[in-house]
């Protein structure tokens, strides 16, 4: 397996600030296809548009029949290789072909606001919800996993786009004390 490389190219003084930006895109990503009813969905945990921290991953069902699987190596592989993959499964290691950024403070809804038109409110993405969504013009994938009960936001989005949305979010965060903290 070749190093990981960041997306993020420029270099960011660190400023942390009542919200944070942070690149985590070097994070094992697992994306899991399976069919709707099959052992392996039964066994992912959860369904379309909704997340679960299990065996120490994040699973996250991104579409009716697709699941990000996020979290160290070792975590993401032993959870992704007990998943039953009799039938149309497959496994795919997405690490080095998705950027993933997470925000994380009180007003990163509001950051996201600016660049997203998604409705943030709790009732409508509560903490462990996942959608897909235009952000900055780049096609997300965003999960809300909140921290230690303050709203967080994972997005992850095609590498080759991961420079262009890390500046734009950056960009939204400036009225909001948006800092860069090393992932």
């Amino acid at each position: 397996m070749p190093d990981f490389a960041s997306p993020v190219l420029k270099t960011y003084p660190t400023a942390i600030g009542e919200q944070t930006l942070t690149d985590v895109s070097a994070t094992t990503k697992a994306l899991v296809r399976a069919p709707r009813g099959s052992d392996a969905a039964a066994e992912l945990g959860v369904n379309f548009g909704s997340s679960r921290v299990a065996d120490g991953t994040l699973v996250v069902g991104i579409r009716p029949t697709e699941w990000l699987v996020l979290g160290p190596a070792d975590a993401v592989w032993a959870f992704t290789d007990a998943i039953d993959s009799t039938g149309h499964v497959s496994k795919v290691d997405f690490t080095h072909g998705r950027a993933l950024f997470r925000i994380t403070g009180t007003q990163s809804a509001k950051v996201l606001e600016k660049i997203c038109s998604l409705d943030w409110a709790d009732n409508m993405m509560p903490d462990g919800a996942a959608t897909s969504a235009s952000v900055a013009k780049v096609t997300c994938d965003i999960v809300r996993n909140d921290v230690d009960g303050v709203r967080s936001y994972f997005l992850a989005s095609d590498r080759s786009s991961g420079q262009y949305l890390f500046d734009a979010i950056l960009d939204a965060g400036t009225e909001f004390d948006l800092g860069v903290v090393p992932g």
